[in-house]
């Protein structure tokens, strides 16, 4: 069990550290527009030997900077998120674009930004952390650089910062709009304590309501095991209902003797969101049976977590459960280009930092002019972009993003739901 939850606290792709990478890696490399894809989680390598370009003069390239942690225990997707932005500039084979690396950890948020300014970078990626946002922000705003953040915390969405981070309640909205389509209408959901599980509860309750549906239980719980067994109780009324069992008027059999309790009578719900891992909906699964939610009786709805856990079919209880993720046939063929390049498989957030370059790619090609900053009006295009996770597009500076349904199988997940090709 200790397993289980120290997988779910992590969540990111685990890889061993980065070794000789400076504070500062200069990657300027030529890009042009092309394809994109998607990979699996596993273990990011270490940077391949920094190539180093002819140096050129000022004003004849385009800058990007890209702020992430290159050491320290998030260096695993800070190095895959730039070696992911490199690969976007090579897969396209644009010209013209120069992109610094530059260490959020060994230089701090703030004075990566300042050195990333003083270099002359006209459109920062990242930074990675929602903590680090505030002083990044503060330099960049100064000097009129847009921001495109691979953070998911949308409270620091606004101005010229950009958050492109996969969002929990656009999730919660697929997957519950989902389960209305057929027919489900009394809703309930187990969220975890903390600022994902108070997202991740408005959003849902928010859907449910816009579905016409009902929310008929919604229980927050501590991720510790010990917490799980009162969670599910709570959540299927086991009291109350063996309670109204046991309070029934007395009964005869056909064989004449005289039934004195009722069976425990079904929960509430047609549909339970767990608002948290597969891992930890797996771990819920027996005591949800222990007090008369047993698999099978509901539908079990998972967020875009799960999209990161690819083994959940082998737990039974887990079967048919649905979620609702980005596209991801683009990054499996992203991964394998990765992997050929880099060596190792990239963290599952690698994608952003891909899709951002080529945002830098496409804006090279059009309205951003040699000398200045990147134009922020670029990322106002209501028809929004097509990327690695599939379309998206920003509003209110947040990515919006056309999401898929899966089903968990015992082979894997199947998608029972595709996404939309188009806003």
């Amino acid at each position: 069990m200790d397993g289980v939850w120290a997988a779910a606290r992590t969540r990111a792709s685990h890889a061993r550290r980065a070794a000789g990478l400076g504070a500062v890696v200069s990657l300027a490399l030529v890009a042009a527009c092309a394809p994109r894809t998607k990979a699996p989680v596993g273990p990011v390598a270490p940077p391949p030997a920094v190539e180093r370009p002819v140096e050129a003069k000022p004003g004849e390239v385009h800058r990007v900077a890209i702020l992430v942690p290159l050491s320290g225990p998030n260096a695993p997707v800070g190095i895959s998120l730039a070696n992911a932005a490199t690969l976007a500039l090579v897969d396209t084979g644009k010209q013209g674009i120069r992109l610094t690396s530059y260490d959020t950890v060994a230089l701090g948020a703030g004075g990566a930004a300042s050195r990333a300014l003083a270099d002359g970078a006209q459109l920062i990626l990242g930074p990675l952390l929602a903590s680090d946002t505030s002083p990044v922000k503060a330099a960049a705003e100064a000097r009129g650089i847009t921001m495109l953040s691979f953070s998911n915390d949308s409270s620091v969405a606004a101005g010229r910062l950009y958050v492109l981070g996969f969002q929990p309640a656009q999730s919660v909205d697929r997957v519950v709009d989902y389960a209305a389509a057929r027919g489900l209408k009394r809703f309930a959901a187990l969220v975890p304590d903390g600022v994902y599980g108070q997202r991740a509860s408005v959003a849902f309750t928010r859907a449910v309501s816009e579905t016409g549906g009902q929310v008929v239980a919604l229980q927050s719980f501590a991720r510790t095991p010990a917490a799980l067994p009162a969670a599910a109780r709570k959540l299927t009324d086991y009291d109350a209902r063996q309670k109204q069992a046991g309070s029934r008027t007395p009964v005869k059999r056909p064989d004449g003797t005289i039934a004195t309790g009722g069976a425990l009578p079904p929960v509430a719900f047609e549909a339970l969101l767990v608002a948290d891992s597969g891992a930890i909906a797996n771990a819920f699964a027996p005591h949800l049976a222990k007090f008369g939610a047993p698999a099978g009786g509901y539908l079990m709805m998972g967020t875009e977590l799960w999209n990161t856990e690819p083994g959940l079919g082998a737990s039974p209880p887990l079967r048919g459960a649905v979620f609702a993720a980005v596209p991801d046939q683009r990054f499996q063929s992203m991964a394998r280009r990765y992997q050929a390049r880099f060596g190792g498989t990239p963290s599952r957030l690698a994608s952003l930092s891909y899709d951002a370059m080529l945002l830098a790619v496409s804006a090279a090609t059009q309205q951003w002019r040699l000398g200045t900053a990147f134009p922020q009006a670029i990322l106002a295009d209501p028809q929004g972009f097509a990327g690695v996770d599939g379309i998206f597009r920003f509003r209110g500076n947040i990515a919006e993003r056309g999401l898929e349904v899966q089903q968990v199988t015992q082979g894997g997940f199947t998608t029972v739901s595709p996404a939309p090709t188009a806003f």
